[in-house]
């Protein structure tokens, strides 16, 4: 069903949150846009961050304005209209989104593409030692200023605690030790990484796991499995067998949990708090409203919060966008089985994965760095 029946009244598209799929349909709109229709852009931050440059920028491979795309620039060059709020709620009986700072906004069909937050943060918020990956817009600076902070008040090495053991967590830990070694500086980093599974890289192929734990032993990176952290006080963490372990740094970055703005909307959910869609990515509460990326699951085959799958999500959004205001049928999204996986190891090589076979070499570190830097340059001016 559309609502494209009377094309001769104004229509707006509004997109919330400008995460991979999203930003993808202003690029297009830029050079095909649908007609009689305007295009609002909402986002809380002025530039959107590429996930997967984000260790590598830690690690000081890239500079901060590489993994970042300008907003303003990028709607402006679509003629699209941007706006920053922070949106409060959504009435589906007059097609309204609602923000605390800015008047409410019409929509004729909405995208939500809010991405994901670590599943567990907020318990632990109030803690000084408290890093959150996301959002990660500001992850580098707040993480700066934790560092900052513990480097004036005492001396000896830095205890980083990283709380998640997945990709992202071992990334992390990967090139936060590269920034140290380029920092040469007389203190160090002490990292060590808590994960709730018996192994870290859960999903990745034994073999990828066997070669990912040997690097970290070699880079004297710390594990501890089946170590569920519950607890973050001013000076240390607490795990579920009840023991203490002082840090001076928390870096949260365990699985995906739907962000609590979706709670604000008041669509169906799954039972983890994402978005409930159909395969066209169109909620089920209402056919105006699509749910991308990790903020959206397709509830007849749910696949896992992963960035690879709202890349995938782009082409499907995009057409489905322009059927559902041209009447016609909207195409439907299969995920993948599997994909090519590629992890930053922090010193200038990267770890391949595809299907059964796992290789760790610098062209593989080339590899991923051309496809990010190809990716984000569509989007950059």
């Amino acid at each position: 069903m559309s609502l494209a029946g009377d094309t001769t009244r104004r229509r707006t598209i509004v997109l919330l949150g400008i995460g991979h799929t999203n930003a993808h349909v202003v690029k297009k709109w830029a050079t095909e846009p649908i007609a009689n229709c305007d295009l609002v852009c909402i986002s809380k931050f002025p530039t959107a961050t590429y996930s997967g440059m984000l260790p590598g920028t830690l690690g000081k491979q890239f500079n901060d304005d590489e993994m970042r795309i300008d907003l303003q620039s990028l709607c402006d060059r679509a003629s699209a209209k941007l706006i920053i709020a922070d949106t409060s709620g959504l009435d589906l009986a007059t097609g309204q989104l609602s923000f605390t700072d800015h008047p409410s906004i019409t929509f004729d069909a909405l995208s939500i593409g809010v991405g994901s937050v670590p599943s567990g943060w907020q318990q632990h918020c109030q803690s000084p030692l408290m890093v959150p990956i996301k959002p990660m817009q500001t992850f580098l600076r707040r993480l700066d200023n934790r560092l900052s902070d513990v480097g004036s008040q005492c001396r000896g090495n830095i205890r980083v605690a990283i709380v998640g053991g997945g990709v992202a967590g071992i990334e992390i830990a990967f090139c936060l030790q590269q920034l140290f070694q380029k920092r040469e500086s007389e203190r160090s980093v002490e990292l060590t990484i808590y994960t709730s599974s018996p192994r870290v890289a859960d999903g990745m192929t034994d073999r990828s796991v066997r070669l990912i734990e040997k690097l970290l032993e070699q880079r004297m990176i710390r594990v501890r499995p089946n170590h569920r952290v519950n607890h973050v006080d001013t000076d240390s963490i607490r795990t579920d067998d009840q023991k203490s372990h002082l840090v001076d740094c928390v870096i949260w970055a365990t699985g995906a949990a739907a962000p609590p703005v979706i709670e604000k909307l008041g669509l169906p959910t799954d039972s983890s708090g994402f978005i409930a869609t159909s395969s066209t990515l169109q909620s089920l509460a209402d056919h105006r409203i699509f749910a991308v990326g990790d903020a959206g699951t397709i509830m007849s085959s749910p696949s896992p919060k992963a960035g690879v799958y709202a890349v995938r999500h782009c082409p499907i959004l995009w057409n489905n966008l322009r059927a559902f205001f041209d009447n016609r049928p909207l195409l439907t999204y299969q995920p993948q089985r599997d994909f090519l996986k590629l992890l930053n190891t922090g010193d200038g090589k990267a770890l391949l994965q595809y299907k059964r076979l796992t290789l760790h070499a610098r062209w593989c570190w080339y590899l991923k760095t051309w496809i990010d830097r190809r990716f984000i340059g569509e989007f950059q001016a």
